[in-house]
């Protein structure tokens, strides 16, 4: 945008309309433009533009793992035990522990240590979006003409980053493992506790005495988004009417088509009996849609070479599908309006 404007503040404002094509005014047939003249029969546009009407659903079906722990390397949701430095396979130091009801002072005294293996769960949301920032750059030529009126053709490409973000609660059976350390002589510290590596301080058991496998109902809470990138290239015949001499306007429509290209993201929280569990993860997919453009484009003649545009877009186009271990996520794109402003050179 700041681009923009250093281009607009560096333009003359002595306006004058284009000039008019050789040939006979007074006829009342469309006239081909001459390959040799000296009108401006092609023109190259660059501006910014913005997307609005832009949405997304997202849904999750099936059973899924969780990546905030690893209980075969002893780190829990509320906790961790692993060896320390001095070599010893039973006990160890290095070891900490979150909440005070995780130790049992009977029976010589425990520490249970949670962790959240995986969930089911079933459920969709939708987000709204309001405005996306982007480019926007078309070419062009005009190849009959009409008194002050054209007919020619266009190519335009948009590039459009979307990121929509959905937060959002489901129901979810839970299953979870307690694995339950020997504690028994020594003073266990007030949580939440962290012992180091180097074999000083209270020491327990490396192996647990027990475990069991619970499911528990809970939630999921947290974010999905998309994180992608839009690519948009539309070509089809224009209509160009000069309406004064400073002021002229442009018609389109045609074929569109999309590639939408980047990450789906989570980031969650699952939480069961009191324990939560860090969820994250990501997967990138390539989708190409299909669609079609109608436009109308406002400009004025700045100087004989340069116009200041500013334009509507209505693309209608096939959404776009992100889907991976039962996680899925629809980029809605069957409403989607562009604004957009810069310049033109006709040439």
């Amino acid at each position: 945008m700041w681009l923009l404007a250093g281009c607009f503040a560096g333009v003359s404002l002595m306006a004058r309309a284009q000039p008019d094509v050789d040939g006979n005014p007074d006829s009342s047939a469309f006239i081909r433009i001459p390959s040799d003249t000296d009108d401006w029969t092609r023109h190259f546009r660059i501006g910014a533009l913005v997307g609005m009407n832009i949405s997304a659903n997202f849904s999750m079906k099936g059973n899924f793992n969780v990546s905030g722990n690893n209980l075969a390397s002893g780190i829990y949701d509320d906790g961790y035990v692993h060896p320390d430095q001095t070599g010893d396979p039973n006990f160890t130091s290095y070891w900490g522990y979150n909440n005070a009801s995780q130790y049992n002072p009977a029976g010589g005294g425990t520490i249970a240590m949670h962790g959240t293996s995986s969930f089911a769960a079933t459920g969709s949301s939708k987000e709204d979006n309001s405005v996306f920032a982007g480019f926007d750059l078309a070419y062009g030529g005009n190849l009959w003409y009409w008194k002050h009126a054209r007919v020619g053709w266009e190519l335009g490409f948009g590039l459009l980053p979307i990121d929509i973000k959905n937060d959002s609660s489901l129901s979810a059976n839970v299953i979870q493992r307690t694995d339950i350390f020997n504690a028994g002589g020594i003073v266990v510290p007030s949580p939440p506790y962290q012992g180091g590596p180097g074999g000083t301080g209270p020491i327990i058991s490396t192996a647990f005495t027990s475990s069991i496998n619970t499911t528990n109902g809970g939630n999921v809470t947290g974010s999905h988004s998309l994180d992608v990138m839009l690519y948009t290239v539309r070509l089809g015949p224009t209509f160009y009417w000069d309406l004064g001499e400073h002021v002229g306007m442009s018609l389109g429509a045609g074929p569109a088509v999309g590639i939408v290209s980047g990450d789906y993201k989570y980031d969650e929280t699952i939480t069961a009996a009191n324990i939560s569990a860090h969820n994250t993860g990501s997967y990138g997919t390539t989708d190409v849609t299909f669609g079609g453009y109608v436009n109308a484009t406002l400009m004025y003649h700045v100087t004989d070479d340069a116009d200041i545009y500013l334009g509507a877009q209505f693309m209608p186009m096939e959404n776009a599908d992100f889907s991976g271990g039962g996680r899925q996520a629809q980029l809605n794109l069957s409403g989607q309006v562009y604004i957009s402003a810069g310049i033109n050179w006709p040439f």
